[in-house]
């Protein structure tokens, strides 16, 4: 038997709806149900990088299912719909609920990547056979199946490899993602123990993740077949996610999944799952995906909402009373005794409110000692009571300076404001870690194994041009500046990537130079000035060849006849890489070694930076203000406030594992 081609009726549109509308996540999740729905107990997700860049290369989906023959093979991939899950509800060996029915799962790979392949092993008369099966994205009506082969070793199951990715999908091994498996997947898991799966070596565990159940039956749901009930699961997770409503089968099966709104106060996070029979009618009829349209369940979904919502107001209060009668236990509660009177009543109630919110909002608060947390408590009670006539006294607790200091204060809260004060401060301390988390994950060994120079690195500092020097800060991105650089490009390499983002354009060429621009305008028309950073591959050090070409670059630039009949205009050229040779030191110590410029002239400078030096003449120029602010925020802290300010740009750079403060720096 030779390989075969079998042609499928489908059209590119319908393809292309299954990619948009499913995240990849849920591509992911498609997949697992997949194996599941085929008896597996083990499913494992693999991601596969590339060797050199360190991209992800390969999504590879591993089950021990049951697989399934060369025959069926054609009627799964042969016909769009008409799934055999349609006529049955439960697993063939185990007995265990079935998840799909529409026979449309596996074009969700597609959302992945664009080519995929299942590589199937089943269970013969004569002993385990395996064939493969191939799909193509834009060729998706035609299926390729190849020939069996007798494999008596191998056990059964289907290795799904999805390559030639659309993005790099590390994302999906971040712990959002993972928590999002988890949500999906975690009524099913408890419901059967015996089933583990895992991604990149992850193991979903909702038993871990889970920080309290609770299981509530909502009034019996009327409707013209008869009365359903309904069961209502609630799950608190441990982590900060999304909340969720999942409707479920009677089985507590996922089938689809609401993402609302919920009147429910912080900080919970949660997903609820609503169980009914209905659900199992409307999965059998083809109403699932759009329940929150069905006027037969939106009453449902409703009386849903209002469920948990009351959970969660009963939860929150019994947390307050909570947290009080602990305060009380610990003799820090402002109040003592019975409160006298009504005002005095309503006093204590407010406060209450207020201070366990704090507590929730910012559990660190004066945890330092009992005194501490006492005086915070002293503190919230006497602005709730006394309001702004007792700012002094609060104030004065709070920052408990000497008369002196106050002073000093008062003097400066006359020339400028306090929002003021506060909003130079964080700027110089952001400032501060900024330079301490850039130095970790460009010397940190592990990290920088890791981070991208091109598309992480390049792009941070191009949001950050003051580490150039302050009179760059706040200069903006010019789209006019932008074309002319494009216009001249080929003086320096006609495949430059200018502010854009970057991608692996083919497997011959990887890392290619960035280049970026910033400009401002003075106070007259001529008045402006224009900054272009070449940030250059690593392996780059620069030399000779480099300042020749930058120097042509900028010297066609500030010719161009846009600026050339304009007086006025300056232009600052830098390069950056990760160092640079004797030739370039000696032109460096002839035209201006502080500076480190190779050229100056007129309008024109050309200079030179390296990562080190960048780093070093930040903290030398910031060291003053580290020492008067007393700021000794640790490489951890740095980390943290590097990955929140650029989360976008350093996907998979810094991992919770990671240890700056023991890990020894290497320049």
């Amino acid at each position: 038997m030779a390989e075969e081609h079998i042609s499928v009726a489908v059209q590119d549109d319908f393809v292309e709806r299954q990619i948009t509308r499913a995240k990849p996540i849920q591509a992911l999740a498609e997949l697992i149900w997949n194996g599941l729905d085929a008896d597996a107990t083990s499913v494992d997700i693999e991601l596969k990088r590339n060797d050199l860049a360190g991209e992800l290369s390969q999504i590879i989906v591993y089950d021990n299912g049951d697989g399934f023959s060369r025959d069926e093979a054609k009627a799964l991939f042969g016909n769009l719909g008409g799934s055999w899950k349609r006529t049955t509800r439960e697993t063939a060996r185990l007995k265990r609920q079935i998840h799909g029915q529409e026979g449309r799962g596996r074009y969700r790979a597609f959302a992945l990547g664009r080519a995929v392949e299942w590589d199937v092993c089943y269970k013969a008369a004569n002993g385990n056979r395996s064939f493969k099966i191939r799909l193509f994205h834009g060729q998706l009506n035609d299926v390729t199946i190849t020939d069996e082969n007798t494999t008596p070793k191998r056990p059964t199951g289907v290795i799904v490899t999805i390559s030639d990715l659309w993005h790099d999908y590390r994302l999906l091994e971040s712990e959002d993602r993972i928590q999002e498996l988890i949500e999906t997947f975690a009524l099913y898991l408890m419901n059967y123990r015996g089933v583990n799966i895992s991604i990149a070596g992850t193991k979903l565990d909702p038993d871990a993740a889970i920080l309290s159940q609770n299981t509530r039956q909502i009034a019996v749901f009327p409707e013209q077949a008869g009365a359903h009930a309904v069961e209502l699961h609630i799950v608190e997770w441990k982590k900060p996610t999304k909340r969720t409503l999942y409707l479920c089968t009677s089985n507590g099966f996922p089938v689809d999944q609401l993402e609302t709104r919920f009147q429910v106060p912080q900080p919970y996070s949660f997903s609820a799952y609503l169980k009914s029979t209905f659900v199992d009618v409307m999965q059998t009829e083809g109403r699932v995906g759009l329940a929150e349209l069905d006027p037969a369940i939106i009453p449902l979904i409703e009386s849903a909402r209002e469920a948990i919502r009351d959970y969660f107001q009963n939860r929150s209060a019994e947390r307050a009373r909570t947290i009080v009668d602990d305060w009380k236990a610990r003799n820090i509660y402002p109040y003592q005794g019975a409160p006298q009177g009504s005002v005095e009543t309503a006093e204590r109630q407010v406060f209450d409110m207020v201070a366990v919110r704090i507590q929730e909002i910012a559990p660190d608060i004066g945890s330092s000692s009992e005194k501490d947390k006492a005086f915070h408590l002293r503190m919230l009670r006497s602005a709730i009571e006394r309001g702004p006539d007792e700012l002094q006294t609060i104030m004065k607790e709070v920052l408990d300076l000497p008369p002196r200091e106050q002073k000093a204060l008062a003097d400066l809260l006359q020339e400028t404001t306090l929002s003021a004060m506060i909003t130079a401060t964080k700027t110089i301390t952001d400032r501060l870690k900024f330079i301490s988390g850039l130095e970790a994950i460009i010397f940190n060994p592990e990290m920088k194994k890791r981070l991208k120079e091109r598309s992480q690195l390049h792009k941070i500092l191009a949001e950050n041009t003051w580490i150039f020097g302050e009179e760059y800060n706040l200069w903006v991105n010019d789209r006019s500046l932008h074309a002319i650089l494009e216009k001249h490009k080929q003086h320096l390499d006609p495949e430059i990537v200018i502010d854009d983002d970057v991608k692996i354009i083919d497997k011959t060429r990887g890392i290619v130079d960035l280049m970026f621009s910033r400009t401002t305008r003075r106070h007259r028309a001529d008045d402006i000035e224009n900054l272009v950073v070449e940030l250059k591959a690593p392996k780059v050090k620069i030399g000779s060849d480099e300042l020749t070409q930058a120097k042509k670059y900028a010297f066609a630039i500030a010719d161009d006849e846009r600026f050339n009949t304009v007086t006025g205009i300056k232009w600052h050229f830098w390069i950056v890489s990760n160092d640079y040779d004797q030739f370039t030191k000696r032109e460096i110590d002839g035209v201006d070694r502080k500076n480190r410029l190779v050229y100056r002239h007129d309008n024109i400078t050309v200079g030179i930076k390296t990562w080190a030096e960048l780093i070093e003449e930040n903290k030398a120029r910031l060291q003053f203000f580290r020492d008067h602010l007393q700021h000794n925020a640790d490489d951890s802290a740095a980390l943290r406030f590097l990955q929140e300010k650029h989360s976008k740009f350093l996907e998979g750079v810094i991992i919770k594992d990671d240890d700056a403060t023991d890990e020894k720096k290497t320049a």
